[in-house]
């Protein structure tokens, strides 16, 4: 009979990859990933972990491929559908989707974003809160370097994920209006799991739960 497992999508590098390694570490769940396994079980738990890139995952999970993922906010509010939901939220990789213009130019309320130009790779998130406050601006997409459109010219203004605000002080822009938080976040899908499957989900929750609640002990 073959044990029940659960799939994992999880980003194959930079810092929520890392920082996800560290909390199944904390959770005593044992794997070893070589630098380019894509696929990797885990030793003493009931868990298979897929490596992908982060705007892969929702729909790796959205389709069945993967039974998990570990996503930013950010990227499920972006994705936009209503078949997938969140288990618990992570408490790291905590940043916000933030409107930043250059020096140079002046904004005091929302509404002077009428008319302009705004670059993003959020155009979704973006579009809703334009939307909801009534202002008409063009968007720009992007997928990456948003920080340099002010500068060479593709937009008056930028919409991207802000963590300390360094890159915006290193490339001359200022935080000007939060639309959205984010932070790492454990998603499925709607459907209900078999029960062995929510057996697995519930001993894992408990797993990250113990180390959520023993990283906050240590701030008290």
């Amino acid at each position: 009979m073959q044990l029940q497992k659960l799939s994992i999508a999880l980003q194959k590098s930079g810092k929520l990859s890392d920082a996800c390694m560290v909390l199944f570490e904390k959770c005593g769940i044992k794997m070893k990933v070589s630098k380019n396994q894509l696929l990797v079980q885990a030793e003493n738990f009931g868990l298979d972990f897929i490596f992908a890139r982060d705007d892969d995952i929702p729909g790796l999970v959205e389709n069945g491929i993967c039974d998990l993922g570990i996503i930013g906010e950010n990227l499920l509010q972006e994705y936009n559908v209503d078949t997938l939901k969140i288990v618990t939220k992570l408490g790291f990789a905590k940043c916000r989707l933030s409107l930043a213009h250059l020096k140079t130019i002046t904004c005091h309320s929302v509404k002077d974003l009428n008319g302009k130009s705004i670059a993003t790779s959020y155009p979704k998130i973006l579009s809703k809160f334009l939307t909801e406050n009534q202002v008409k601006a063009k968007i720009v997409t992007m997928h990456g370097s948003v920080e340099l459109a002010p500068q060479i010219g593709i937009a008056d203004i930028i919409c991207d994920l802000v963590s300390s605000g360094a890159t915006l002080k290193e490339n001359g822009l200022v935080e000007f209006k939060v639309i959205a938080e984010s932070e790492a976040i454990l998603i499925k899908k709607q459907d209900n799991f078999p029960d062995s499957k929510q057996i697995l989900l519930d001993k894992l929750l408990l797993r990250i739960k113990g180390v959520l609640q023993a990283e906050q002990s240590r701030y008290i």
